[in-house]
C-alpha cells in the first residue's frame, strides 16, 4: 500500500514538474536606438520627459519675458531649476526630467544657466580644497559666482479614469518662472498628455 502511494506520489511530482517546464518564459534583451518611444506600460516614461522638455523651454524662450530682460538689462538672464514636484500617482524621477530641461536651456544659448543647489556646494568645496592644496596662480577665488535672476519651479500632476480594461491617464505638467528679485512670476507655462492603455482578453 505504501508502495502503490510512493508511486502516485511520483507521478503527481512529475506531472507538476512538466506542467512548470512547459509554463517557462524565455527572457530576450533587444538594444534599441536610445530615440525610439517604447511605450510599454502607458506610465511617464524617457521619451514624455525629453519632449515635455523640449516643447516647454521652447515656449519659454519665445515669450516676451526673455526680450523685455535683454533689453533692459543688456545681457541674458540667469536661471536656475529649482524644485519639480510629483504630485502624480506614479513613481516618477523628477531628476531626469530637470536634467532634459536643464540641458534644453543651456544648448539654447538664449539663457545663462548656473549649478543647482547640490552642485553649488560642491564646487565651494572643490574652491575650499584648492585654496590649500592647489599652486596660488591656479586657484578659483570665492565670491565671484553668477547670482540668478530666475528660479524655475514645477509639479507633475496626474488623473486616472477606468472601465472595462481600458485606462485614460492625464498628465499635466506646469513650470513656472519666477524673478528672484521680486518673486513675480515673469512666465508659466503648462502641458498636457493624455494616454489611452487598452488590455485585450486573449480567449483560447
Amino acid at each position: 500500500m505504501n508502495m502503490i502511494r510512493q508511486v502516485s506520489w511520483l507521478s503527481a511530482l512529475l506531472l507538476l514538474t512538466g506542467l512548470l517546464s512547459g509554463c517557462a518564459t524565455e527572457k530576450r534583451v533587444t538594444r534599441v536606438d536610445t530615440g525610439v518611444t517604447t511605450d510599454l506600460s502607458g506610465r511617464w516614461n524617457d521619451t514624455d520627459s525629453k519632449q515635455v522638455a523640449e516643447k516647454m523651454i521652447s515656449e519659454m524662450l519665445s515669450r516676451p519675458w526673455l526680450g523685455n530682460f535683454t533689453s533692459q538689462q543688456t545681457r541674458q538672464p540667469v536661471v536656475i531649476v529649482g524644485t519639480v514636484e510629483n504630485l502624480s500617482h506614479e513613481h516618477i524621477n523628477t531628476q531626469t526630467f530637470i536634467s532634459d530641461l536643464e540641458r534644453e536651456m543651456t544648448n539654447s544659448q538664449k539663457v545663462t544657466f548656473v549649478a543647482d543647489k547640490s552642485d553649488r556646494q560642491e564646487v565651494r568645496e572643490e574652491r575650499l580644497d584648492q585654496a590649500s592644496h592647489s599652486r596660488q596662480d591656479t586657484q578659483k577665488a570665492p565670491g565671484r559666482e553668477i547670482g540668478a535672476d530666475y528660479i524655475m519651479k514645477g509639479r507633475i500632476s496626474t488623473i486616472q479614469d477606468e472601465a472595462e480594461g481600458t485606462k485614460a491617464i492625464f498628465y499635466q505638467v506646469d513650470l513656472e518662472l519666477v524673478s528672484l528679485a521680486d518673486n513675480t512670476k515673469s512666465w508659466y507655462g503648462q502641458h498636457k498628455i493624455k494616454k489611452v492603455i487598452e488590455r485585450k482578453r486573449t480567449i483560447f
